[in-house]
């Protein structure tokens, strides 16, 4: 096996949508389904200021900007940009070792990262899930009284923009309101049908 190498059938997933659709949700209950627990669930990196019941490390490697600009420049980082103006980042050693143990890789990214890890890892498969509205999204935003009214608005502005990118996935999934079971239990099948049609397939990073 090549450096950078996964082994066969390992699959590099990236889940991705605007901010407030239910992302960290959606894996929770993924993570817990019957041959969804084996996989990796990449934590990501950002310089964003940890929110009320967050844990370092597992929620999120939560460092300051100089530290993580100097990962970046390393070249630790598999994707990185500056979201809501915050930065977040994907350890690729985290994904490279999954990948080589067999293990599914998997990305909780925004827009703008997910479109880096296709130009980098053309074999990656990208779900976006999206709002039943964005009238929806909206008020989950508002509901979950995480920021502030800046925050809020720069949230729902990009949101229409990140909507429109839908169709650079390879899968779009509706997370509709009261469903997050079935939205959880529908990736994972995307994630098995995937799988099965490229069983010896390895991804390279």
């Amino acid at each position: 096996m090549t450096p950078g190498e996964g082994a066969p059938g390992a699959m590099l997933v990236v889940v991705s949508g605007p901010s407030g659709v239910g992302k960290d949700a959606i894996l929770d209950v993924l993570q817990r389904l019957p041959g969804h627990t084996d996989h990796h669930y990449v934590v990501t990196c950002t310089t964003r200021a940890r929110r009320p019941g967050e844990i370092d490390g597992l929620s999120y490697h939560f460092l300051g900007r100089e530290r993580f600009l100097a990962l970046r420049d390393a070249g630790g980082l598999l994707e990185a940009n500056e979201v809501h103006g915050n930065w977040y980042g994907t350890p690729r050693d985290q994904v490279a070792e999954a990948l080589a143990a067999g293990r599914h890789a998997i990305l909780k990214i925004d827009v703008q990262g997910a479109e880096v890890v296709r130009a980098r890892v053309p074999d990656a498969l990208l779900i976006f899930v999206t709002p039943p509205s964005i009238e929806a999204l909206a008020d989950r935003l508002k509901a979950r009284d995480t920021e502030t009214a800046a925050e809020l608005e720069l949230r729902q502005l990009n949101a229409a923009a990140e909507l429109a990118r839908q169709q650079d996935y390879d899968y779009v999934v509706v997370n509709e309101t009261g469903q997050l079971a079935r939205t959880a239990e529908r990736i994972g099948e995307i994630i098995v049908e995937e799988a099965a049609r490229h069983a010896g397939r390895r991804v390279r990073i």
